[in-house]
């Protein structure tokens, strides 16, 4: 079965169908998927924000990342969920997008650079939770994060229009 034959598989389940031919369905899913996206994207760059020394210089990391946290993760597990949906109605199209790529590599690589946060920059929080301008690696986490999710925004968009 070819990459090809699975997409035309999905396009052809009642989750494509709804998302294609249904008079509110795409709609709807969009709205909610930005929704998610509001939630998880805004939030992680209330977060970026912090660890790059911009903004919340008063409040301490592991602070403003508790409060953030179960809303940053509702929100990609809405977007992620409602993200799915869309590439099922459209997947013919989308695996040829060149947009829909370099977001798929944005995600993978905001996801990455989240890991190596957690495992590694993370581990000496302690020594600078509550400094006004963290070290270097954890300000360039934020900033690799801001600039990552900023890229998978405009490929979104710009997978709009060039797929249809």
């Amino acid at each position: 079965m070819t990459l090809l034959d699975i997409c035309q598989s999905l396009e052809a389940s009642s989750v494509g169908t709804l998302v294609r031919e249904s008079t509110w369905g795409f709609q709807i899913i969009v709205a909610f998927h930005l929704t998610g996206l509001v939630a998880s994207v805004g939030t992680v760059c209330w977060f970026d924000l912090r660890l790059t020394g911009v903004s919340m210089t008063g409040n301490r990391i592991s602070d403003v990342y508790r409060r953030l946290a179960p809303l940053m993760l509702a929100g990609f597990a809405v977007m992620f969920i409602t993200g799915g949906m869309l590439f099922v109605g459209y997947a013919s199209k989308a695996v040829d997008n060149p947009y829909f790529r370099l977001k798929l590599l944005a995600i993978a690589g905001a996801g990455a650079n989240a890991l190596v946060y957690h495992l590694v920059t993370e581990k000496r929080r302690g020594e600078w939770d509550s400094a006004p301008h963290p070290p270097f690696g954890a300000r360039l986490a934020g900033g690799i994060s801001l600039s990552l999710w900023l890229l998978v925004i405009l490929c979104g968009r710009l997978i709009s229009y060039t797929m249809f």
